[in-house]
Order: C-alpha cells, then sequence, then structure tokens
C-alpha cells in the first residue's frame, strides 16, 4: 500500500465561529486519536488533504501525518461532509499499528457476464456496493471484484462466497446477499396467468 505525507497544524482554534472562519480559509478541522494517544485538535489544508486521499485506496490511505514535532501513522476514519455543498467539515484520523488489523469498507466491483442469467431475461441485482473487512493496513484492497459469470437465474452470491486476498477478512454476515438475480420484464409478463402470448415477428 502506498503512504503519503500530510501536515498538521495543533494551534486550530475551538469553538464554531473560530472553525468557521478556519473553513473559509481553505483548512479543514480535525481530531488525532488512537489507543494510548491523548485526542490532539488540528487542522489540514483541504487540497491537500483531498490530494492525499485521491488514489486507488481512498479513505482507506495510509498517512504519515506531521503534527508539531510528532508524526503520527493514521488513517482517515471519520470523515464529516457539509450536507448541502459535500466539502468535508471535519475529519477524525485513528492512529493505526502498522502489524494490528483494522476493520475498513471496501468497494464491491461487479465483473463478468452473467450469460445464462441474461439468456433468460433475468437481471443481475447488486444489493451490497461495500464490504467491511479486516486487515493489516499494507494488505487493504483497493476493492473486491464479484464475478457474475457463474450466475443462473434465482442464484445468489453471498459474502460467503466472496474470494478476498490472504490476509483480509470479511467481517459483514456471511449470508448476506452481494448480488442477486430478478426476473425482468419479459420474464414476469411470460409468467403472468393469463399474460397474452408474445406476436410472433
Amino acid at each position: 500500500m502506498t503512504q503519503v505525507s500530510l501536515t498538521a497544524t495543533t494551534d486550530r482554534p475551538l469553538g464554531s465561529r473560530p472553525v468557521r472562519r478556519l473553513r473559509a480559509a481553505g483548512q479543514i478541522p480535525g481530531v488525532i486519536y488512537g489507543e494510548g494517544v491523548e485526542p490532539l485538535p488540528v487542522a489540514v489544508d483541504a487540497i491537500a488533504f483531498r490530494t492525499a486521499v485521491s488514489g486507488a485506496q481512498g479513505l482507506n490511505t495510509l498517512i504519515d501525518l506531521r503534527a508539531g514535532d510528532a508524526t503520527f501513522l493514521v488513517m482517515a476514519r471519520e470523515v464529516q461532509r457539509h450536507p448541502v455543498r459535500g466539502t468535508v467539515a471535519h475529519i477524525d484520523f485513528q492512529v493505526v499499528d502498522p502489524n494490528k488489523p483494522v476493520v475498513v469498507e471496501i468497494p464491491v466491483h461487479v465483473v463478468g457476464d452473467a450469460v445464462e442469467v441474461r439468456h433468460a431475461d433475468f437481471e443481475i441485482d447488486q444489493q451490497l456496493f461495500a464490504l467491511h473487512v479486516s486487515a493489516r493496513p499494507d494488505l487493504i484492497p483497493t476493492h473486491v471484484d464479484v464475478d457474475v459469470s457463474p450466475l443462473r437465474p434465482g442464484g445468489a452470491i453471498r459474502v460467503a462466497d466472496l474470494e478476498l486476498p490472504e490476509g483480509v477478512t470479511a467481517t459483514q454476515d456471511a449470508e448476506t446477499t452481494v448480488v442477486g438475480t430478478h426476473a425482468g420484464r419479459a420474464a414476469k409478463t411470460a409468467t403472468t396467468p393469463g399474460a397474452a402470448a408474445p406476436t410472433p415477428a
């Protein structure tokens, strides 16, 4: 996993009015916390933070955060956004141990072509778009691929069926459906009692 560096100021003002001025100046308030670490209020440059987490790992990026005379290995664990503008309003930086697993959320990507599903006029229904996994920080994958090629009409792929890299464990219920199937419009019409047969071409 790529590690990035970020600098934080430790003398940020507290209180709603000073914090609004801080954000207006292009800074994001935050706090560093973790096991054995006293919560430390900080602020980071908004553009620098966006750049730091713009890679494939996104918010799961490992960050060397320099705050004053100390440097912390952190991840951006809780990111609050403005309800209208969507801009980052606050960040919780959690100090992590590179040798201990953390629980994170990774995107679920559907790949492959479910030929049998398509030929039966069924449709793929992705129900889980993010998966919670436990892994050491350097083993966190950018995403998990779900190959739907083996799916048949009425079938489903569950968390237990996912192939995860070595050292990565799903923390969600193993029976949670990731991808299912349902009848498309043509298939529903064909199975509806009393439905008119399709007119030959």
